[in-house]
């Protein structure tokens, strides 16, 4: 998947913001993630907008689209810690970003907020606007929750501008894995980390990432940690066994 199909456009007077701060936005995104978390973020900030002009909300686009083209920023090699979620190390780059532009720090933290719980469920709707427009447009985005809610042709004119990959379920839980897996390697070795359950050799992204499935991102996210704990557990073993029989082996020609 590249970046070619982008285009700025204006879906029922909703665009990318045209400021500064959007473009530098923009370009940093596109330098930073793949064309996949890319054209998802892009389409993120769409369908939050659409839903927030739908439901009559006054919001801040600018801060809109920070917290939904940073939102996925934490799965990244460039702004993964080892230790936090990649909720919060989205929401640190987000706050480092918007800080070096000079935003104020009641702006930064409600985009923080937005991203650190954008997959956490019951709890964005009832807070700030940007908070709960940017949960509102990742649920559409890959659980397709409100599905019915954007018009066929809301719909074709987003993922015309920003398309969805052939096999998008399974590339996003993919980006999620790939992104959560340092984590979960430094959780198992400092035995921080639940025994893995979840994502075994027969699993397939579609067996839950459903329209109006009603399972939730972070029953999504939680499977993807699980599947990345286990086979960082597993790793983890495979290095002890190796470890324990160079071990044997020296013994055994010093005898």
């Amino acid at each position: 998947m590249t970046f070619a199909a982008e285009k700025t456009f204006t879906l029922e007077g909703i665009g990318i913001p045209d400021t500064s701060l959007a473009r530098e936005i923009t370009q940093f995104v596109r330098d930073t993630e793949s064309a996949l978390l890319f054209h998802h973020s892009s389409r993120v900030y769409y369908w939050g907008a659409l839903a927030g002009k739908r439901r009559g909300l006054k919001f801040d686009r600018e801060l809109l689209y920070a917290g939904a083209m940073f939102h996925d920023m934490g799965l990244t090699p460039a702004h993964s810690s080892a230790h936090e979620r990649f909720e919060v190390d989205g929401a640190n780059a987000a706050r480092d970003f918007l800080s070096s532009h000079g935003i104020g720090q009641d702006d930064i933290d409600t985009v923080r907020t937005a991203i650190a719980l954008h997959t956490t469920p019951g709890i964005p709707q009832h807070m700030h606007p940007v908070v709960a427009l940017v949960t509102a447009g990742v649920e559409m985005d890959v659980l397709g929750l409100t599905y019915a809610e954007y018009s066929d042709a809301e719909r074709a004119a987003v993922v015309h501008a920003h398309p969805r990959s052939d096999q998008f379920k399974e590339d996003i839980i993919q980006a999620f894995y790939d992104g959560i897996k340092t984590q979960a390697r430094h959780d198992i070795r400092q035995r921080q980390g639940r025994r893995a359950r979840g994502k075994g050799p027969g699993f397939q992204a579609r067996q839950f990432l459903q329209r109006d499935s009603g399972i939730g991102l972070e029953k999504l996210t939680s499977r993807a940690r699980s599947r990345a704990a286990k086979d960082a557990d597993a790793k983890t073993m495979l290095g002890t066994g190796r470890e324990r029989r160079m071990h044997d082996d020296r013994a055994n020609r010093h005898r």
